[in-house]
């Protein structure tokens, strides 16, 4: 049997209606996983479950309304998952927020804590719950979904970098604290053609891609393959690791990446 399968498996995605999160969710599925999708929108979420009920794989979609950064949400949808499928083996903490643009000096207390309870917060509370219900006993993986963001200097986003960047230390201690049992590894992602993102890529698109090593900015389908890496045996003998996906960018000599 291919070690890249999730069969008799069951998932949790944080964040999984849309962009990175369907992209994980629908990549599992086909991979033969039964799969758990939160977000804070119904309809949104009613809509991403049947489109994944089309598309490839046998397994259930289970769709759950969840704010990220609200811990009894996160128990209750842990709770849902357990309830429905009796198990609970990958979770993907995917979910993030980015409510301020701006210099960091000039950010205000509301969006900073928001910023820090989704993005940061959340990480560790959905984890929290995972290990207690299934993965303290029966083992599973975690994949925390951070941002190339958090190992560079990025203007006017400073403060949602900051976040990720906490996030890969803490998948390096939960790596620590939660082996042998669990795995806990992060990704990386440079610019990825999400629609949330649009504008961010459409704009610098034409301008990025020329100096990427890849000559393209990423897609779902890339972070997808990744996370599927990353959730089944063929990474058995990797946790508290970061995948950086991004196209080159972080190879790039710093004249080309400032234009100089």
């Amino acid at each position: 049997m291919s070690q890249q399968t999730l069969e008799g498996k069951v998932t949790l995605i944080t964040g999984g209606s849309r962009g990175i999160g369907f992209g994980v969710a629908k990549a599992f599925r086909a991979a033969g996983a039964d799969v758990v999708i939160s977000a804070r929108k119904a309809a949104g979420l009613a809509d991403a479950r049947a489109e994944l009920l089309r598309g490839a794989g046998s397994g259930e979609v289970l769709d759950v309304v969840a704010n990220a950064g609200e811990p009894d949400q996160a128990e209750h949808c842990v709770e849902e998952t357990m309830g429905r499928f009796g198990r609970l083996d990958v979770l993907v903490n995917n979910a993030a927020t980015n409510p301020y643009l701006g210099d960091l000096l000039d950010l205000d207390l509301p969006r900073a804590e928001k910023t820090v309870r989704v993005n940061q917060y959340a990480m560790l509370a959905w984890t929290r719950y995972a290990w207690r219900a299934w993965m303290s006993v029966h083992g599973g993986a975690v994949i925390n979904m951070a941002s190339v963001g958090g190992l560079i200097v990025d203007p006017k986003i400073g403060y949602y970098n900051a976040t990720k960047a906490a996030m890969l230390l803490m998948t390096r201690q939960l790596a620590y604290e939660l082996g042998p049992k669990v795995r806990v590894n992060a990704i990386a992602p440079g610019v990825i053609k999400t629609e949330l993102a649009r504008a961010v890529w459409e704009a610098r698109e034409g301008v990025l891609t020329p100096q990427l090593p890849l000559r393209r900015l990423g897609t779902t389908e890339d972070v997808a393959n990744a996370a599927l890496f990353l959730a089944t045996d063929a990474s058995s003998w990797m946790t508290g690791q970061t995948l950086v996906l991004d196209g080159g960018a972080t190879a790039l000599p710093i004249a080309v990446e400032t234009g100089q």
